[in-house]
């Protein structure tokens, strides 16, 4: 299963005891993608799962948007802090493109009793996003979670950050890539566009930031009230 870089797996073990417990839809979802090897590593680690969970409720969210769902974790989290706080007008927008990886996690949605707040769209998230923003939901949306195609971060920065109120938040997965980020060796396409996204949110007057090395790095961008949206659709 995915751990936080740097865990050795018995302080990885504390601090999940030290968490609050998993959702049993959310240990079996765990339990169930750790079996599949080394693909589970694109799954959220389960402390990182309990944060997005305290950030929606630290910000009340109502409505977030998730881009990559793979089998469910943290779509499944944060639907049930949504829900748990708003009830059915919690609403969760989540993007991907792999009709067999969210069927399992649709699976864990019905477990969890989330399935009704979750709105699912199926094709790139670029095109989903650019749709909200044409429905004029820019402003409309509290929480923002990225964890899809590294390359596509810049195009989903843009697009979440204008579908965010001022105040909402939106979180970039493993900002870190196992630590290749900081290795100037490695100039593959992903580590050079997560370098670029961790800088431009830095300097960017739109947002203010914390990089955190929570998970494999979970970049944390707050939409400030002082900048106007660059991206139109």
């Amino acid at each position: 299963m995915s751990r936080s870089i740097g865990l050795t797996p018995p302080i990885a073990a504390y601090v999940a005891g030290a968490n609050p417990p998993e959702h049993p839809a959310l240990a079996r979802c765990r339990e169930e993608t750790a079996a599949l090897g080394g693909l589970a590593t694109m799954q959220i680690s389960p402390e990182q799962g309990a944060f997005l969970q305290w950030l929606a409720r630290v910000i009340h969210a109502r409505r977030a948007i998730e881009v990559g769902v793979f089998t469910g974790y943290s779509a499944t989290a944060l639907a049930l802090a949504l829900q748990d706080m708003h009830g059915d007008d919690a609403h969760l927008l989540a993007c991907d493109v792999s009709k067999d990886w969210t069927d399992r996690a649709r699976h864990y949605w019905g477990q969890a009793g989330v399935e009704h707040v979750i709105d699912l769209e199926l094709r790139p998230a670029v095109e989903t996003l650019d749709a909200k923003l044409a429905q004029g939901l820019g402003g409309e949306y509290d929480l923002a979670f990225i964890d899809a195609d590294k390359t596509g971060y810049d195009a989903y920065y843009e697009r979440c950050l204008a579908l965010l109120r001022v105040g909402g938040v939106m979180a970039f997965d493993n900002v870190l890539w196992s630590g290749d980020v900081a290795d100037p060796d490695k100039q593959d396409a992903d580590v050079r566009t997560l370098r670029a996204v961790a800088e431009k949110a830095r300097t960017d007057p739109r947002v203010t930031v914390a990089f955190t090395a929570i998970g494999d790095g979970l970049l944390l961008c707050l939409k400030n009230p002082n900048g106007e949206d660059r991206y139109l659709p």
